[in-house]
């Protein structure tokens, strides 16, 4: 196998990995968001944003941006997780 091919499959090798943790990541924050009653109990996974702030519902709608209190067990912090 020459120099390509091997730098070919090592990358593809590390894009699997990163996907297969990545797919971890969103399940355990999806898990996060239930437990912390963050998703709505109509059974459709979306996420409940009654208590929210205008710039929180903003920031989630046009970023994808949820609270950081969501992650932390239900602090009040005003600070935000994630990002474009």
């Amino acid at each position: 196998m020459n120099i390509k091919n091997r730098v070919i499959v090592i990358f593809l090798g590390a894009v699997l990995i990163v996907s297969v943790v990545q797919a971890f990541q969103l399940n355990g924050l999806k898990n996060r968001l239930s437990t912390t009653g963050a998703v709505a109990a109509t059974g459709t996974d979306q996420i409940d944003t009654a208590g929210w702030t205008e710039n929180e519902i903003m920031n989630y709608d046009m970023h994808g941006i949820i609270p950081a209190r969501f992650g932390k067990g239900g602090s009040a912090s005003a600070s935000m997780v994630g990002g474009c």
